[in-house]
């Protein structure tokens, strides 16, 4: 499998860790969201690594919208990535959404040093009950979450009654939707949104670094 990607290189490296950042189901790895957070990431001295699925790379070349691959298939992908980085020691697992739940399950079965979901999917829209997180028991290393306080895939009253694991830490991102945009009365700004985003992230992969 040959796994195209794009790499964001800071101008002064702050971490020997690199972040691996996969897209969400729908969007690709070159995507306003991925582009601009994986950018700012890299400005804040962590090197960035965007790479597609499988599904997304047949995509591009066909043109022709795909459902994305079933987990197994998502996984060893995400694997063949931390593998060519120095494997997951030297690796951190993030994501947009789907990337996200991809990431948060690499950690669990320990492929990764830490991981950053940045819009976890707690659940499909409108179905709160169907929460996402069987492999949540077995995780034990460094998880961030970021979340905007609107998204329909799961809202703070809902994720305060899921009993995240002690590993796990959510920033809220007020009144954010899925891709962290604000309502236009709430004064608030996307850009600052995912700049704050890409800060978070970026502290906390340096943070596992200096452990």
């Amino acid at each position: 499998m040959n796994v195209k990607q794009l790499i964001n290189k800071p101008k002064k490296k702050e971490t020997d860790l690199t972040l691996l950042f996969a897209h969400g189901a729908g969007a690709p790895m070159d995507s306003e969201f991925m582009e601009t957070i994986a950018s700012h990431i890299a400005g804040q001295g962590v090197t960035v690594v965007r790479f597609e699925f499988p599904y997304m790379a047949e995509r591009r070349e066909s043109g022709k919208k795909r459902p994305p691959d079933r987990m197994p298939k998502l996984m060893d992908c995400f694997e063949l990535v931390v593998e060519e980085w120095g494997g997951p020691a030297k690796c951190v697992g993030s994501g947009k959404s789907m990337g996200g739940r991809v990431a948060s399950m690499m950690l669990a079965e320990q492929n990764v040093a830490g991981a950053v979901s940045l819009g976890y999917p707690f659940h499909p829209p409108g179905k709160p009950e169907k929460v996402r997180k069987d492999h949540w028991q077995t995780m034990a290393d460094p998880w961030l979450i970021v979340q905007g306080t609107r998204d329909t895939f799961g809202k703070p009253n809902e994720v305060a009654e899921y009993g995240l694991p002690q590993c796990a830490h959510i920033e809220w991102l007020e009144d954010g939707d899925h891709d962290f945009k604000p309502r236009k009365s709430s004064g608030l700004e996307q850009k600052d949104h995912w700049l704050q985003a890409a800060i978070w992230t970026a502290e906390f992969v340096k943070a596992l670094g200096d452990k």
